[in-house]
């Protein structure tokens, strides 16, 4: 049974522009031959052909203490070919997002340590929801107006949510995308299966595996990276 990684982070002031284009692999990371797939849905009609609209339009509009996106990364087999991995990022970005705007990119890069594909994917999305009232930007980042909705902004996802209710939910979340990933490997005629829960609700008695970035792999001497990979793989 292979461990899920998946990995959230709330957008601050600022930082929407360089995310998007960091994910989209646009602008300064261009030159990164991992992208593989990428797409968004749920926009609203002023960025209903250019998604980047409404990044922008929420970093300017959103109050300034409040998140202007969240941001999911959701590791994927690499034993599904990549048509199989286009379709299922599109699956978790859906399941992700409900019915909020969101947007996605499936990378597919070649990992620094294992030298094994390592395909993964970015799902940001709007925590303001939808309610059938198109707002122009400025409005729709505003107070949400419970007894006139449309002279307030979109209520958000998160808004009046208790730290216990905000934590179910992540778990839902997080059970709601392993069952996707299982549910395409069965698809595809694959055995293994990924398990959401942590080591220690399984009952397994060892410290979780320490989620290593790119530049903390290239921080580490060559002797390492050798007994990471021996530990990861389980070798003396």
């Amino acid at each position: 049974m292979e461990s899920l990684h998946f990995g959230i982070r709330s957008g601050k002031h600022g930082t929407a522009s360089d995310h998007l284009a960091y994910i989209t692999r646009q602008g300064s990371y261009a030159a990164r031959n991992d992208l593989v797939e990428t797409g968004y849905g749920n926009m609203p009609e002023f960025a209903k052909n250019d998604p980047m609209k409404l990044w922008k339009a929420s970093e300017r509009h959103e109050r300034k203490n409040g998140s202007v996106f969240r941001s999911f990364t959701v590791s994927l087999p690499n034993v599904l070919m990549v048509d199989q991995l286009k379709e299922l990022a599109w699956i978790e970005a859906r399941t992700l997002a409900g019915i909020k705007p969101f947007q996605f990119a499936l990378h597919m890069p070649c990992s620094s340590l294992q030298g094994e594909l390592n395909p993964h994917v970015h799902v940001v999305v709007c925590d303001r929801i939808p309610d059938g009232i198109e707002r122009p930007p400025e409005l729709m980042f505003r107070r949400y107006h419970p007894t006139n909705p449309e002279k307030g902004g979109c209520r958000k996802d998160s808004g009046g949510k208790t730290p216990q209710a905000l934590r179910a939910h992540l778990i839902d979340q997080r059970r709601a995308v392993t069952e996707q990933i299982n549910a395409a490997l069965s698809k595809h005629g694959h055995t293994i299966r990924i398990d959401h829960r942590t080591l220690k609700e399984r009952g397994i008695d060892r410290a979780p595996e320490r989620y290593l970035g790119p530049a903390k792999i290239r921080k580490m001497t060559k002797e390492e990276r050798e007994a990471y990979v021996k530990k990861k793989r389980g070798e003396n």
